[in-house]
C-alpha cells in the first residue's frame, strides 16, 4: 500500500477544529472524501486534532454503515433490495451486476475500482427499481441496465391539494422565485407566544414524521426552558422504507424548510440550527448550501440566527431524535434514556425543538393563512394538508398531498389504482402497507377507511411517516416480511437488549418461513418475540420492529403455520444466487452487530 500523504487532511479538517467532537462526522466525511476510506494513520490523526479518543473515533466509525475502514472501490453502487424495489426487480439487477464484475454484494473487484453493495431504502420508492452511483441517484433501472434515469431524481407530485407542494414537481425553487420569507416577517410582527399559540391548538398542528407529537406543546416547553443557549434542529433523516416525501420537500422548494425553521428559532428563542439530512441523500447537500447562502444574503440568517448541515452516514437509527442529538455531537447514535426531554436537555444538553421536514414546511402555510383558515383543510382532530408517499404496485406511484379525510380508496384512485374493482392494474388488490417498515397491512377491507390519524388509528393503522405501499395479488407477503425482518435487524442499535435480540431472532424466523419452513410453535415465538421487543425496547425503533409482522399475523394467520402448502409467485421465486446473497447478507448483519 503506498503511503498515505497527510498534507491533504490537514486543510480538509481545519476548520472542524473549533468544533471539537462534534466536528468528527465532518472530519470523518471530509478524510474519506479525499482517501476513498478511513486508514488508521488518517484515523489516528482525525483523532489528535478534533482531540477525539481514538477508541471513540473508531467505535463512530463502525457504528455507521457509510463509513469504511478497510480499502473500496474508487467507485460505488448501492442497489436498493428493500420492498419496494425488490416489487420490481432488484433483486435480478443485483444479481445481474454482481455477475457481470465477479462479486457478491458487498465486496470489491480486486482492481478496488468498483464495490457493490446492497442497500437499505434509498427514498427513491416511486421510481423503482433505484440505486446510488457513487453520489448519484439512479432510478427507473430496466432489466438490462440499458435504460436508466441518472443524476438528481425527478419529482413525481399528484394530490388534490398543492399547499406544502406549491414549488414541487418542477425542478428546484430558487429564493428569487420562492419570494421574500412574507411568513416568517408576519412572525416577527408577533410574539412568541402569539406564534406558539397559532401552532399549538389554534392549528392543531402534530409532528409529521411519524410520532405526532403536538408541536405547540414541544416549543411552549423549550420557549419557557431557560438558558443561554437553544437549538432548533430539522430531522431530514429519511430512511422509513417508503418514504421520500423529505426528498422531493427539500429538493424542489428547500426555501420553505428553512423559513419554518427561522419560524420556530423566534417562537422558542433560538440562535441556532442544525439541518441533519440522511448520508443517502448526497445530491440534496448541494442544493441546501446554495439556499442557504441565498437566505444569508437577503438577510434571514445571519447572527440572530443561522443553520448548519450536517450529514448523517447510513443509520436508520439516527431518525430518532436523541439518537440524532448524540450523531451532531459526534457519537455513536444510540438513543438517549428520557426523561429528561429534548425541550429542557436535547442537543448538547441544551433546550431542543426538533421537527421534521414535513412539519416545519407547515409553519409557513399556518402562519401566513392563520390558525382559523389553516383548520379549514382536513377535518377537527386532523386539520391540515398531509403527503403520502405511494409506491408500489400501482399506475401512478409519487408524493401525493391531500386533506386529511379522503379515504384510502379515494387516495388509489387518484394514483390509478382500486376502485370499486379492487384492482390495481388487472391484478387484484392484495395489501396495503401503511407508514413504512415499522406500519401495518391493510386489505381491501380497509379501503373506505379516512386517512386521518383518528380513523386510521381505530382501524388499528399507524399513519407512520405516510407511506403507502402497494402489493397485488401475486405477491408473497412472506418475501415482504422477510425484507423487513432484515432491515431491523441490519438498523438495530444494539443498545437494548429487547431489540438487539429481538429483531435477530425475528430475523431467523421470517427467513424460514419465507423460505416454507415452517416450524411448530414459531407463530407464538414471533408473537412473543415481537410483544417483548414492543413492550421493552429503548425506542422506537424496536418498539415499532414487529408491528408490521403482528399485522400480517392477524390477516394472514395461515403462513405462519406449520405444514401450510406455499404456492409461491413466479414474481417471487428465489434464484440460486439470490440464496447466496442472502448468505451474504446475513453474514454483513452479524458483523454490524458489533456496533
Amino acid at each position: 500500500m503506498s503511503e498515505i500523504d497527510l498534507t491533504l487532511l490537514k486543510p480538509a479538517i481545519e476548520s472542524y477544529i473549533p468544533l471539537g467532537r462534534s466536528g468528527l462526522l465532518p472530519a470523518l466525511h471530509a478524510a474519506q472524501k479525499i482517501y476513498g476510506w478511513l486508514p488508521q494513520v488518517v484515523v489516528a490523526e482525525v483523532s489528535k486534532t478534533l482531540r477525539v479518543p481514538l477508541a471513540d473515533v473508531h467505535g463512530v466509525i463502525e457504528f455507521y454503515s457509510l463509513f469504511y475502514n478497510a480499502p473500496v472501490g474508487t467507485n460505488f453502487i448501492r442497489v436498493c433490495t428493500d420492498p419496494a424495489c425488490a416489487l420490481k426487480g432488484a433483486d435480478g439487477l443485483l444479481s445481474r451486476l454482481c455477475e457481470k464484475y465477479d462479486v457478491k454484494p458487498g465486496q470489491t473487484t480486486d482492481d478496488l475500482s468498483l464495490t457493490i453493495e446492497r442497500s437499505p431504502c434509498l427514498g427513491l420508492c416511486e421510481q423503482a427499481p433505484a440505486a446510488l452511483i457513487d453520489d448519484d441517484a439512479q432510478t427507473n433501472i430496466t432489466s438490462d441496465f440499458q435504460s436508466y434515469d441518472l443524476g438528481i431524481p425527478q419529482s413525481y407530485v399528484y394530490g388534490s391539494i398543492h399547499e406544502l407542494t406549491a414549488n414541487c414537481g418542477e425542478g428546484t425553487t430558487s429564493l428569487a422565485r420562492y419570494g421574500e420569507y412574507s411568513a416568517y416577517q408576519k412572525a416577527l410582527s408577533m410574539t412568541p407566544e402569539e406564534v406558539i399559540a397559532e401552532t399549538d391548538k389554534a392549528s392543531g398542528l402534530v409532528g409529521r414524521g411519524g410520532a405526532a407529537f403536538p408541536t405547540g406543546i414541544k416549543w411552549g416547553g423549550a420557549a419557557k426552558a431557560q438558558a443561554d443557549q437553544k437549538y432548533i434542529v430539522c430531522n431530514a433523516d429519511e430512511s422509513e422504507p417508503g418514504t421520500f416525501k423529505d426528498r422531493v420537500l427539500l429538493l424542489d422548494d428547500p426555501h420553505r424548510t428553512i423559513e419554518g425553521m427561522c419560524i420556530a428559532a423566534y417562537a422558542i428563542g433560538a440562535t441556532k440550527g442544525y439541518l441533519y439530512i440522511r448520508g443517502e441523500y448526497p445530491y440534496i447537500v448541494p442544493v441546501l448550501e446554495n439556499a442557504l447562502v441565498e437566505a444569508r444574503t437577503a438577510g434571514y440568517l445571519g447572527e440572530h440566527f443561522d443553520i448548519e448541515i450536517r450529514v448523517g452516514a447510513g443509520a436508520y437509527i439516527c431518525g430518532e431524535e436523541t439518537a440524532l442529538f448524540e450523531s451532531i455531537e459526534g457519537k455513536r447514535g444510540f438513543p438517549r434514556v428520557k426523561p429528561p426531554f429534548p425541550t429542557t436537555n436535547g442537543l448538547f444538553d441544551k433546550p431542543t425543538v426538533i421537527n421534521n421536514v414535513e412539519t416545519l414546511c407547515n409553519l409557513p402555510l399556518i402562519i401566513s393563512k392563520g390558525a382559523v383558515e389553516y383548520r379549514k383543510i382536513g377535518t377537527e382532530v386532523s386539520p391540515g394538508p398531509k403527503l403520502f408517499c405511494v409506491s408500489g404496485d400501482i399506475a401512478k406511484p409519487g408524493l401525493y398531498e391531500i386533506p386529511f379525510g379522503v379515504t384510502l380508496r379515494e387516495l388509489l384512485k387518484m394514483a390509478g389504482g382500486p376502485s370499486t374493482s379492487l384492482r390495481t392494474g388487472k391484478k387484484s388488490l392484495k395489501a396495503v402497507l401503511f407508514g413504512g417498515a415499522a406500519g401495518a397491512f391493510a386489505t381491501s377491507a380497509h379501503l373506505d377507511v379516512k386517512l386521518t390519524f383518528e380513523d386510521l388509528r381505530a382501524a388499528g393503522l399507524p399513519l407512520g411517516s405516510g407511506v403507502v405501499m402497494v402489493f397485488n395479488e401475486t405477491r408473497d407477503i412472506r418475501d415482504v416480511l422477510k425484507r423487513l425482518g432484515k432491515f431491523f435487524a441490519h438498523e438495530s442499535c444494539g443498545k437494548c437488549y429487547p431489540c438487539q435480540l429481538g429483531t435477530q431472532r425475528q430475523m431467523e424466523i421470517l427467513d424460514r418461513i419465507a423460505a416454507g419452513n415452517v416450524l411448530g410453535g414459531d407463530f407464538v415465538r414471533l408473537q412473543d418475540v415481537g410483544w417483548t421487543m414492543t413492550e421493552a425496547s429503548l425506542c422506537g425503533l424496536g418498539q415499532t420492529a414487529a408491528s408490521a409482522v403482528l399485522s400480517a399475523m392477524k390477516l394472514w394467520p395461515e403462513i405462519f403455520e406449520e405444514g401450510h402448502v406455499f404456492e409461491v409467485p413466479e414474481a417471487t421465486k428465489v434464484s440460486k444466487v439470490s440464496k447466496v446473497q442472502s448468505k451474504a447478507v446475513k453474514k454483513v448483519a452479524t458483523v454490524t452487530k458489533k456496533k
